[in-house]
């Protein structure tokens, strides 16, 4: 594993969140939208920049097929979503964790799925 590329991920995905956080506040505070549309707003907008910056920044990949490279990347990222959900659901349900603490630790396990899955398959690395 490229430690460097480990940490760039890292980096990129901070990114997406604080994007995520300020899109859904933005949509659901000032613009007065439903709190779960405004929730799949953030995601997505942050899922369009987490792409971007792990194409040229983290991968430096240059497969000129952003359509479905893109899709892969979504897809990558719902199914993460999709596994930090039922995680911190069995999480919460067979422990007294705190629920921010479960996060955190659920956040961390997903992380290394969805690097594990965009290293392998959507910049595979020729």
């Amino acid at each position: 594993m490229d430690i460097f590329r480990f940490i760039k991920f890292g980096l990129v995905g901070v990114s997406g969140l604080v994007i995520d956080f300020f899109i859904t506040w933005l949509f659901k505070e000032k613009i007065g939208l439903n709190k779960y549309v405004s929730n799949g707003l953030g995601f997505l907008f942050g899922v369009i920049n987490n792409y971007f910056l792990n194409k040229y920044f983290t991968f430096q990949n240059n497969d000129s097929n952003l359509a479905s490279q893109f899709f892969s990347f979504l897809m990558i990222s719902i199914i993460g979503f999709a596994l930090n959900t039922f995680l911190l659901y069995l999480l919460q349900k067979n422990t007294k964790i705190n629920f921010y603490v479960c996060k955190a630790i659920v956040t961390i396990m997903v992380f290394f799925w969805n690097f594990s899955a965009n290293t392998l398959y959507t910049f595979k690395i020729q």
